[in-house]
């Protein structure tokens, strides 16, 4: 049996974080509005993503003050050695392909898509439709947000979007066949 070492959504918010900080110290208003604004324009917004608290890394002493103390004063903060390391291990950790439960429930929406009626299978795509322009507006809103940052997560969204916008096309003209049926 293979250990499965991939990342839990609430290590993905905590490499978020982590990452975020890594770059320079930040209040902790700007690092907790920072993280939420990134995870909900990739994802939308999700409890099980944004659960976690910037208090707890810093109780584990993952984060430090830098002024002040906490949430309370807006305290400056920064990564700690500790957090370094946290961080390169959740940077490090592997990647597990397909692991979404909306792409599975889509592929089964696709699957037996054809065992509706015509007019209902074009309602079906219409929601597709919808979630994909959901999706892609998120992911423009984020690119406009990290325009002149370094790194590539620039280059990767404009490949995520130039994917969302195929995918939008390729559902359009689904829809189209599926109400001929």
């Amino acid at each position: 049996m293979f250990a499965d070492n991939t990342l839990t959504p609430r290590e993905a918010v905590r490499l978020c974080t982590l990452g975020t900080i890594a770059a320079g110290p930040l209040h902790y208003s700007q690092l907790a509005s920072s993280v939420r604004l990134f995870i909900t324009r990739l994802s939308g917004p999700s409890l099980d993503l944004l659960g976690s608290s910037i208090e707890l890394l810093r109780y584990e002493g993952l984060v430090e003050p830098v002024e002040g103390e906490g949430m309370e004063d807006d305290a400056l903060l920064r990564i700690s050695p500790a957090g370094e390391e946290a961080f390169h291990d959740l940077m490090t950790a592997p990647l597990r392909p397909a692991s979404d439960l909306s792409k599975l429930i889509t592929a089964l929406k696709f699957r037996f898509l054809h065992l509706l009626p015509p007019a209902i299978q074009a309602e079906q795509i219409d929601l597709l439709i919808d979630t994909q322009e959901t999706g892609l507006n998120r992911l423009a809103d984020l690119r406009k947000a990290v325009t002149g940052e370094p790194g590539y997560m620039g280059d990767w969204l404009d490949e995520e979007i130039a994917r969302a916008e195929h995918r939008l096309t390729w559902l359009e003209d689904l829809r189209d066949r599926a109400g001929q049926g």
